[in-house]
């Protein structure tokens, strides 16, 4: 008899765990549709995962599946808006430029982007297209060699390879004449580089690197990991800005060298719009520099006037984050592709949109517009590739053009629309850059610019072969299999 406590314990083990794991659906199924209820394809996915592995899905949702910013660094993050929100500031912006009536595309996306994004559009502008990397960078560095007051940079990867090193070593040297050098990288994208000796090399020179969203077990307890900080932003002097989708590496990429040269898009910028990137960059470094470096002349710096130039261009910088217009992206490229009346091409490395952004590419293919997505042919990501494809029936079905780049990876994320409009940013047409990434980005409302952006969209088509709507039937049933996964996951890539 004083065996069968025991005898009865052991057998009630399995259903013990069978009844905690019967709650545990149960619990996460009410948590799931009352926290996203508002996005019923993000809800979809996350109940697939967790009804079917209820423990690791309550794990991985409580994990990441929550846009959790951190109490503390929300209200951080208002008191430095409060500090930069300044009547006086805005005294040295330039008047809003007036775009005429006959332009609706410009004139209606600038509303929309005004409301929901970071900046407005102003003219002014004289912009440089970089379509090599190498050039890219090398424009970078001359900057920093003529600066005289400071150099800022925010980018997400930083490579130490020969392009990060001769940026370091340009940044040292600016800071041993006294320049003020200020590198703010991305904890996750840059974390070798911030653990390397040409880190170490640039601060002892003076330079100062600091990591942004950096990852640890206390950070878990409190915000989301995978929020990552994806902008890619150089202002020096106040004066010259850079932005777009190049990272400080070499176009090889030494981490995934089998899919490279990598094919990237910068813009550099003489105009308004680099005080609206100098304030991104004062927002973000107060935000995550440590406090013994955080002081930042901020009115002095946000107080240079960029050269303003009577012949230039309109634009306007768009920023968004899971801190700030969270939105924006997505509501963005939906205006332009709603607006689209002729011509709409869009290039991106990861193609993984909501559902919103599908339909509205098919409904415009339908209604006459000439729909190109330029994408490479092979994805560094075999998961994002898989749920990219599942996506393309409908668009091939509906008329969208999609074209696959041989040229290695494809990793410019640019669009231009109807001869009128061009836009380069670091955002991916993707959920993850929709909701998730800080990113930034150039709106451009010059047909002389958007000419000059679609013609390099021409040159990654000719490096591209069009994908047929018939190939889907015939690739195997295992990788359609895996696809079809791959799309139901797609709302948590």
């Amino acid at each position: 008899m004083s065996h069968l406590p025991l005898a009865v314990l052991a057998v009630s083990i399995p259903e013990i765990l069978a009844l905690v794991e019967f709650v545990v659906r149960i619990l996460m199924v009410i948590v799931v549709l009352v926290r996203k209820a508002s996005r019923p394809s993000v809800a979809a996915g996350w109940l697939v995962l967790v009804l079917a592995v209820p423990f690791l899905g309550a794990f991985l949702y409580f994990t990441v599946g929550e846009t959790r910013f951190g109490r503390r660094r929300i209200e951080r993050h208002a008191k430095i808006l409060t500090r930069i929100d300044q009547p006086w500031l805005r005294q040295f912006e330039s008047p809003h430029a007036a775009i005429p009536e006959s332009s609706p595309i410009p004139r209606e996306l600038a509303s929309v982007a005004t409301k929901v994004a970071f900046g407005e559009p102003r003219a002014g502008h004289r912009l440089r297209l970089f379509s090599n990397s190498d050039e890219s960078i090398d424009a970078i560095i001359a900057e920093v060699d003529r600066a005289t007051d400071h150099c800022h940079l925010l980018f997400y990867i930083w490579l130490d390879d020969a392009t990060g090193r001769r940026l370091g070593e340009a940044l040292s040297s600016a800071a041993a004449r006294g320049v003020a050098c200020r590198v703010l990288l991305d904890a996750v994208g840059s974390k070798h580089f911030l653990r390397s000796e040409t880190r170490r090399a640039m601060q002892a020179a003076g330079v100062e690197v600091e990591a942004a969203l950096p990852v640890n077990v206390v950070r878990m307890l409190l915000s989301r990991l995978d929020l990552r900080n994806h902008r890619k932003i150089a202002v020096i002097d106040g004066r010259v800005g850079f932005t777009g989708s190049q990272n400080v590496a070499d176009a090889s990429f030494a981490p995934k060298t089998k899919f490279a040269p990598w094919i990237d898009c910068m813009v550099r910028i003489e105009g308004p719009a680099v005080r609206a990137l100098q304030t991104i960059f004062v927002i973000d470094w107060l935000l995550d520099a440590a406090p013994s470096r955080a002081e930042l002349p901020v009115e002095r710096v946000l107080s240079i006037e960029p050269p303003c130039h009577a012949d230039g261009v309109v634009a306007q910088v768009i920023a968004t984050g899971p801190n700030y217009h969270q939105h924006a992206v997505t509501q963005i490229v939906q205006a332009i592709v709603h607006l689209s009346r002729r011509e709409l091409v869009l290039t991106t490395p990861y193609f993984v949109p909501d559902g919103a952004t599908l339909t509205n590419l098919a409904v415009a293919a339908r209604r006459g517009v000439d729909v190109r997505l330029v994408v490479p042919a092979r994805n560094d990501s075999r998961l994002v590739d898989l749920a990219s494809r599942a996506l393309r029936r409908p668009l091939l079905e509906a008329g969208v053009s999609i074209e696959e780049f041989h040229g290695g990876l494809l990793h410019a994320k640019t669009i231009v629309a109807d001869g009128e409009v061009g836009v380069v940013m670091s955002a991916n047409l993707d959920l993850r850059s929709y909701e998730l990434n800080f990113e930034c980005g150039l709106l451009v409302f010059d047909e002389g610019f958007a000419k000059e952006l679609r013609a390099l969209q021409r040159s990654y088509q000719a490096r591209s072969t069009p994908a047929p709507v018939d190939a889907i039937e015939e690739r195997p049933l295992h990788v359609r299999l895996a696809e079809g996964l791959a799309s139901v996951m797609s709302p948590l890539l």
